[in-house]
């Protein structure tokens, strides 16, 4: 095992990830051949970084292993250099699966020897830009300028992304010169939702439904929705609601202990940490309630000791505080689809004398159940109402060795704290009829039970048992760790709750699974994050720039928390002859921002620099830069601005990208090994000498910062009072890539 360790940390895997590589058999002995088959072509030379995060790529995706030597000879022959080329020659590869393919068309589909110049980049952006120059000019930064991008992208299909972009972002600067005033006012938003509503179709339950498209604001999707529910003590009005002689004096009795309130509730189950999903019904069910100035409970629907855990119920309870909501406490004490009794006929005082036995514990588990005698809505008969469970409980300890099921308590629960609007997903759909059948049965007040769509989102798991699996096998910390769409790790990631709440008013409710992707939920991040988040200074790779001519007066400078609102303050950063810049915002040659040939603006500072003296270590690299400066009013204007600090805290800077390489990493037809052969080598980079101004030195966990012109952070718990660790919670702008 040691030995294949280190094969596969040889093309530049981690050993973690080496290790987890092993646990699937056909995996890595997919990649041992490929790795044989490059060194072979290689000879006594190693495999270097590229080359290997290309070919583990490759083994992951490829799904004809008679083609392994032949993509293994166009990677190792850098014939196949980037992951755009493997995609594309995969996906010929899959469309044309004949023996004998056509070399030169392959070679033509996947860009093989093309070579995109810095010269064609610019021009091809010009052409861009001028094709779009009116409306440029027109509405200048509102201009959505992932045209340009896309239309860039298109024209140099083979050029490195991120070049492109940063060459469209340069060359929109130098077009439009900096932002104004008005350029940073926000446009107000008007968002569209699709709600499917429930329409009268056929006695009891069918329900067929409607596409309503309503434009409103996220705030206003609650009162919108009371519009087609019932009104409390009007559940008889609901298609499909049973009627008994008793109905109208219960539900005149619930409207009396009530006053007419709207009351919803929010059942989670504590036997896991809440996640995006969950953060859908907590806005469904709290928002509907404070729309219509009702109240929500939380209740806990703790129906097995097996799994729950005391940690569970306080995450639960954090986490929907964390999302804004206030909340009353209740508590819920499952099996659903169990084969037909031949015990169903028994006397009911028989029936009794059986199930106190089973609550004094003289039945073995699993011996016996307590079932209900009926027929639900989907056909099957008589759900278990009681089952017995050894387990003590987590609070309760040995108290209790009977446990009632999801089936008996929901309704009764549901009844008991008047609730008017029993809310949840659809899978309970056909858990309507034993609903309200156990409530009839009983005579109690009975609710209305209202299904919708679940919220899923592509290129991650939030199965619980899928996300234990996860931590067991270490290729995540914990339930927290910021690569997951947990509530926690949301948090922890730097997720405000407000934007977790904007995205779920976005997509709205409807009856149907709803799936989205990752990107929209960021957008809602930056916009909370923008207004909120205040600006520092951060360089993630330091070099190091000394000032030869820098007045002796200039100490100090003063730096707006919020640069299109000074009013909402500012703070003072050193400034000396000594300063650090990113390594990427300097060039020997053709770039537009900092290069011998071409001065650079210091942000904030006031000054231009030019390079006087390039320094290089042994090895030729550059490791200082020797610069004079001028005051910004007596030299043209540059055509950048970069960021610096100076006299800087070292940090830790963490960041993430998606856990996971395919979209739906639990399906078998596109991931057909299994969500854990799925995993993204390259989700997390950990910086561990980054730079940042002092300005955030007494920074608390979860603090958040505007990093100028790298993205957006949040202070991480394993922050100490000697070294604060960031992690990058978005990007500043939407990588194209991901849409």
């Amino acid at each position: 095992m040691a030995d294949a360790v280190s094969i596969f940390m040889s093309i530049g895997l981690s050993e973690q990830k080496a290790k987890e590589t092993l646990k699937n058999e056909a995996l890595s002995s997919t990649l041992k051949k490929a790795i044989e088959q490059a060194q072979g072509l290689l000879g006594s030379a190693c495999i270097d970084k590229t080359a290997g995060t290309l070919l583990y790529n490759m083994v992951t995706r490829l799904k004809d292993l008679n083609r392994l030597s032949f993509l293994t000879e166009y990677i190792i022959t850098r014939k196949i250099t980037s992951e755009l080329q493997l995609s594309a020659a995969l996906d010929f590869l899959k469309s044309d699966p004949q023996e004998n393919l056509d070399r030169l068309e392959f070679e033509a589909t996947c860009g093989v020897g093309v070579v995109v110049t810095p010269e064609q980049i610019e021009d091809a952006v010009e052409l861009i830009i001028r094709k779009h120059k009116d409306q440029l000019l027109a509405e200048r930064y509102h201009f959505n300028m992932g045209i340009l991008m896309g239309e860039a992208r298109t024209a140099l299909k083979w050029a490195d992304g991120k070049i492109v972009k940063n060459e469209v972002d340069m060359q929109v600067l130098h077009f439009l010169g900096p932002k104004t005033e008005a350029d940073l006012e926000k446009k107000p938003k008007v968002y569209f939702y699709c709600l499917r509503f429930f329409v009268p179709h056929t006695y009891p339950f069918s329900t067929e439904t409607v596409l309503v498209r309503i434009w409103c604001k996220p705030w206003e999707l609650g009162l919108l929705m009371v519009n087609k529910f019932h009104k409390p003590g009007e559940n008889y009005k609901t298609e499909g609601y049973v009627v008994t002689p008793n109905t109208m004096t219960l539900l005149k009795k619930h409207l009396e202990e009530t006053g007419g309130q709207v009351r919803t509730r929010f059942p989670p189950e504590p036997n896991g940490i809440l996640h995006i999903g969950h953060a859908k019904a907590i806005n469904f069910n709290f928002g509907f309630a404070k729309a219509n100035n009702g109240i929500c409970f939380l209740r806990y629907d703790d129906t097995n000791p097996e799994k729950e855990e005391e940690k569970y119920f306080t995450a639960i309870r954090e986490m929907v505080e964390w999302l804004g909501d206030y909340i009353n406490r209740g508590e819920e004490l499952k099996g659903h689809n169990v084969p037909p009794s031949p015990w169903r006929e028994r006397p009911v005082e028989e029936s009794l004398l059986l199930f106190d036995r089973m609550r004094k514990g003289m039945f073995a588990e699993g011996e016996v159940t307590l079932r209900m005698k009926m027929v639900m809505e989907d056909g099957k008969m008589d759900p278990v109402a009681y089952r017995i469970k050894y387990t003590p409980h987590h609070r309760t300890g040995d108290t209790w060795c009977i446990y009632p099921t999801y089936d008996y308590t929901h309704c009764l629960c549901d009844s008991i704290e008047n609730i008017t609007h029993s809310l949840c997903t659809k899978e309970f759909q056909s858990r309507r009829s034993s609903y309200f059948w156990l409530c009839n049965a009983l005579d109690v007040y009975c609710p209305v039970q209202w299904e919708y769509g679940r919220l899923n989102l592509t290129y991650t798991v939030v199965s619980k048992r899928k996300i234990i699996k996860l931590v067991e096998t270490a290729i995540v910390r914990d339930w927290d760790d910021p690569r997951l769409f947990t509530l926690t790790a949301l948090r922890r990631r730097g997720f405000p709750p407000q934007a977790i709440n904007n995205f779920c008013a976005r997509v709205g409710v409807t009856v149907a699974q709803t799936t989205m992707e990752p990107h929209l939920l960021e957008a809602c991040v930056r916009e909370v994050l923008n207004d909120t988040a205040p600006r520092a200074m951060a360089v993630l790779e330091p070099l190091k720039v000394t000032i030869t001519n820098l007045p002796t007066n200039a100490q100090e400078v003063r730096v707006p928390d919020f640069p299109a609102n000074e009013a909402k303050g500012s703070h003072v950063v050193p400034f000396s002859n000594t300063i650090f810049i990113e390594q990427s915002d300097f060039r020997e040659k053709g770039y537009k921002r900092l290069t011998p040939d071409q001065p650079v603006g210091l942000r904030h500072a006031g000054y231009v620099i030019s390079v006087q003296r390039v320094i290089k270590d042994g090895c030729g690299n550059v490791c200082e830069l020797e610069v004079s400066c001028a005051s910004s009013d007596s030299v043209e204007k540059p055509k950048a601005f970069i960021q610096w600090v100076s006299d800087p805290l070292q940090c830790e800077v963490r960041l993430y990208e998606r856990l996971f390489l395919h979209k739906n990493p639990e399906d078998p037809a596109e991931v057909p090994a299994g969500f854990l052969s799925d995993i993204n080598p390259y989700s997390i980079t950990m910086i561990e000498s980054a730079l940042v101004d002092r300005s955030v030195g007494k920074a608390k966990v979860f603090d958040k910062f505007q990093f100028e012109r790298v993205g957006y952070f949040s202070v991480d718990p394993d922050s100490t009072s000697e070294k604060l660790v960031f992690n990058r919670t978005v990007t500043l702008k939407e990588d194209p890539g991901k849409i």
